[in-house]
């Protein structure tokens, strides 16, 4: 079996700065390296399943420019299907600026693009029935509620990687998805800029009709609520590089273990010693292993 996942959402040019540390005010700072690499949550998530050995298509949208280009042919390189990423004339592409100190913790300043339509309608959702799962995220609400509608009527699981958003994005998106999957600053965003009680906002995702609610929390792991109640994947100890695009690598990883046929605790445990991997490399992509690094991995785990 060679599951195939559909990717739609955010793709975005990363240009990355190693430092020593990150700043804490103005002034002019040297970096030890300078990347660039494509990142955007659904994006990473299509190199990731590619990267895996499974099969990936990506839907987006960016501007004709140079930067669109550039991750367009990214993504193809990797093996993802852009069949359906398309680039719009006069648009401006989404670009990122990363800091990045010498524990992997970053400093992200986004462009999110300019003069990209948000209709869906152009959008080919055929190929919807071929997939084994689809993976939103939540900056392009139009395309999400369109293809989440597709796979929820032919029985397909649904997965959201749940970052920062405008509340009326939640209410669209949560009750066509079956997996939401959080990061501590999309829940606590969610949740309306308060930071809360995890469990109990994930109790509220789940009312909008989720089958499992999750958050990833970096080091202390994933905690998820579902019909039998709370459960905790713990973090896996590795030495952390480049945290960057390790919740996108986890939403990757995620539903390619769906699509496979894994019980929700399986496939915890199995995105998360993906992103455990990726945190020990550069780059939201760069760093993404391989099926036999990660089956290595998780097997040294059970010792």
């Amino acid at each position: 079996m060679n599951p195939y996942i559909i990717c739609l959402g955010k793709s975005t040019l990363d240009r990355i700065w190693p430092l020593p540390e990150l700043p804490t005010s103005g002034g002019k700072y040297r970096a030890r390296d300078y990347l660039e690499l494509g990142g955007g949550m659904a994006a990473t998530a299509a190199v990731t399943v590619a990267r895996l050995g499974a099969r990936a298509a990506f839907c987006g949208r960016a501007g004709d420019d140079r930067s669109g280009h550039a991750m367009l042919d990214e993504l193809a390189g990797y093996g993802v299907d852009v069949s359906r990423f398309r680039l719009f004339r006069g648009a401006r592409s989404s670009v990122s600026g990363i800091l990045v100190n010498e524990e992997g913790e970053r400093m992200i300043i986004n462009f999110p693009g300019a003069g990209i339509p948000e209709d869906a309608e152009w959008l080919d959702l055929d190929e919807v029935s071929s997939a084994g799962a689809v993976l939103i995220d939540v900056r392009w609400k139009e395309g999400g509620i369109a293809i989440c509608q597709k796979a929820r009527a032919l029985g397909i699981p649904t997965i959201m990687d749940g970052e920062a958003a405008d509340a009326d994005i939640f209410e669209a998106l949560l009750p066509l998805v079956d997996h939401a999957i959080f990061s501590v600053q999309g829940l606590r965003s969610f949740g309306g800029g308060k930071s809360g009680n995890p469990m109990q906002l994930l109790q509220k995702v789940r009312s909008y009709g989720c089958h499992i609610a999750a958050v990833t929390m970096g080091p202390q792991g994933c905690l998820w609520l579902d019909d039998s109640g709370p459960s905790h994947q713990p973090a896996f100890a590795v030495e952390v590089i480049d945290t960057t695009g390790a919740g996108d690598v986890f939403h990757g990883a995620y539903a390619l273990a769906l699509a496979e046929g894994r019980g929700v605790e399986s496939a915890m445990r199995f995105a998360s010693g993906v992103a455990a991997l990726k945190c020990t490399h550069h780059g939201g992509r760069a760093g993404i292993p391989t099926r036999q690094e990660v089956d290595a991995f998780l097997a040294r785990q059970s010792h």
